[in-house]
């Protein structure tokens, strides 16, 4: 399929997809999965593998996702990889053309999972220009449209997508989170076993969902920890009632400004407890909020699986699971919260510590799903955390 780059460009024969930003650029492709037309943020991730995990992490919701990986879907979908209920993407762009799946684990076609999930996806577009496009200039506003009769309104779609008002400013976590309070218990998944079920809890754990992703749960279980699960709104008292040994934060999408208007007032209350507190992305800006830092809206931001981090403490790298478009200023931490770890590819700030206290924070996904478990190790140092203050 003919990848073209103006609007004015003619409709090659066959397409029934299109990608369509906001300064007029129009990609051709074939559409797959639901169809329609869906507007948000066009961003690209580098993983290898895991684009289920991918689409189903709730960082994305608004997001457009380019997978610059050429060959997606060729093992298929199933309940297991899914981080979320309900997938918060807009949809996907792919470069080839989803195959039929081969993987013992397959239950469906990714084509008939995105259908399922109502996310939409086109295939046949040229993922490098789309991502030299967003590395050179930035992530656009764009449309992603399937329409099966090939008919399609250019100058409607890309009004759309100037009319969106784009992620900053933008709070989604509460769009994500969960609706009530919950009890989460499951484990970590094993190639025998498959998921399990914690059954002798050691630590109690508060985990404030801006739109967290299973495995960072799973793996909080895996510690020992009994996990009780509450909304994004939730008052310190809220939080606090159940007595827990520490308190976790965790990822989610949007503006950490926006959500941190009604999050940053609560933290700064749990800071005060002196109980330990963990965070992760959307986690680790928001606590950066409340100990005085403040956040910005990053040109590419960070998204895949590969991404080469340094802890400045051991001096050793990391190469990390990412998906965020905000970043934490370093030259506004405040005396006493220390930068732990820092990013190789552009130097921007991926973890934070405060001295003398259990709280901490990193950019980055330890939980990994999709990507390596370098920073596992992560969860035993919160669990160390509560061991130490327990005395």
């Amino acid at each position: 399929m003919s990848d073209t780059t103006a609007s004015s460009a003619p409709q090659p024969a066959g397409a029934t997809a299109a990608v369509v930003l906001a300064d007029g650029t129009v990609f051709w492709g074939r559409g797959v999965g639901a169809t329609g037309d869906q507007v948000g943020e066009v961003v690209f991730s580098t993983g290898l593998t895991g684009y289920q995990e991918t689409m189903t992490d709730a960082s994305f919701a608004g997001q457009i996702i380019t997978f610059t990986f050429p060959h997606v879907g060729n093992v298929g979908a199933n309940p297991e990889d899914m981080e979320a209920t309900t997938p918060a993407a807009r949809g996907c762009i792919l470069r080839a053309d989803i195959t039929e799946p081969s993987n013992w684990r397959a239950a469906q076609h990714l084509s008939d999972w995105l259908r399922s999930m109502n996310l939409i996806g086109v295939t046949g577009i040229d993922t490098r220009a789309v991502t030299r496009r967003i590395r050179d200039h930035g992530a656009p506003n764009g449309v992603i449209a399937h329409h099966p009769d090939g008919v399609f309104d250019i100058p409607a779609l890309v009004a759309m997508a100037k009319a969106w008002p784009g992620l900053e400013g933008m709070d989604l976590a509460k769009d994500v989170t969960c609706a009530q309070t919950y009890q989460w218990s499951q484990t970590r998944w094993s190639l025998k076993d498959g998921y399990g079920t914690l059954t002798e809890p050691k630590y109690k754990v508060v985990a404030v969902d801006y739109g967290a992703k299973k495995n960072i749960l799973r793996s909080l279980a895996d510690q020992g920890c009994e996990v009780t699960v509450v909304p994004a709104t939730a008052t310190a008292e809220d939080i606090l009632r159940h007595n827990p040994d520490g308190v976790f934060l965790s990822n989610g999408p949007g503006d950490p400004a926006a959500t941190g208007e009604y999050a940053v007032p609560v933290l700064q209350e749990i800071v005060k407890t002196g109980k330990p507190l963990f965070g992760i992305c959307l986690g680790h800006q928001l606590l950066s909020l409340a100990l005085g830092a403040k956040t910005y809206k990053m040109d590419k931001g960070h998204r895949g699986s590969n991404q080469p981090v340094k802890d400045l403490k051991t001096g050793k790298v990391e190469i990390t699971s990412q998906n965020h478009g905000f970043g934490v200023d370093r030259a506004t931490l405040p005396a006493g919260v220390v930068e732990t770890h820092v990013s190789l590819f552009d130097n921007s700030v991926e973890g934070i510590a405060v001295e003398g206290k259990p709280i901490f924070s990193v950019q980055y996904h330890p939980e990994a799903s999709p990507g390596p478990q370098d920073s596992h190790y992560l969860f035993k140092r919160f669990t160390d955390l509560m061991d130490e203050a327990k005395g």
